[in-house]
């Protein structure tokens, strides 16, 4: 079995997208997968699975959490070996070790075309900025992301691809949790 990672777009927040960890603990475990485990309430999942692709574990989970749980979202699946890929491929690690709460991962559906990543960097009214590394594109808010324009719909925009972010220090306790024995 591998163990994968599975992050929820737009979760738990006021008003949208409501949904229990439990329940989706509970989806996982009818879907056959074992172990699994949350980390906080916005949509992080770390569980074991029979040997699937990330797009095929992506495909069900979305259809499976829209169909028991009324629950329409993107959902994207990393591999405990990819996601420790994304900590060790960081183009900011003194801002990772300075500042993390202000260093975004954002994990795509798929990898943007190179022009998205130009595209976006010049579309930035503010300090912040953005390295995309295949399926992750990693940014800096200098200046705090509440108050950034650089905001997902955005980035989204400029990429081409759906996408989700994680703060470096979520990033990297979803590395912890994927490396149980």
């Amino acid at each position: 079995m591998t163990v994968c990672i599975a992050l929820l777009r737009a979760v738990n927040l006021p008003g949208h997208n409501k949904v229990a960890m439990r329940d989706l603990l509970g989806l996982l475990a009818d879907l056959g997968m074992r172990d699994a485990q949350s980390l906080l309430q916005s949509g992080n999942l770390v569980f074991r699975a029979e040997k699937h692709t990330s797009l095929q574990l992506e495909q069900l989970l979305e259809h499976a959490a829209r169909k028991r749980l009324g629950l329409d979202t993107h959902i994207l699946v990393r591999t405990a070996k990819e996601w420790h890929a994304v900590i060790e491929q960081n183009p900011f690690p003194a801002e990772a070790r300075s500042d993390p709460s202000h260093l975004l991962v954002v994990a795509l559906k798929q990898a943007p075309a190179r022009a998205g990543e130009s595209g976006l960097q010049q579309a930035i009214s503010g300090r912040e900025i953005v390295r995309v590394k295949g399926k992750h594109a990693y940014i800096v808010y200098p200046d705090g992301i509440g108050r950034s324009r650089l905001t997902s719909a955005l980035i989204e925009k400029h990429l081409g691809t759906r996408g989700t972010g994680r703060n470096w220090s979520t990033v990297l306790k979803l590395g912890t949790l994927a490396d149980w024995p």
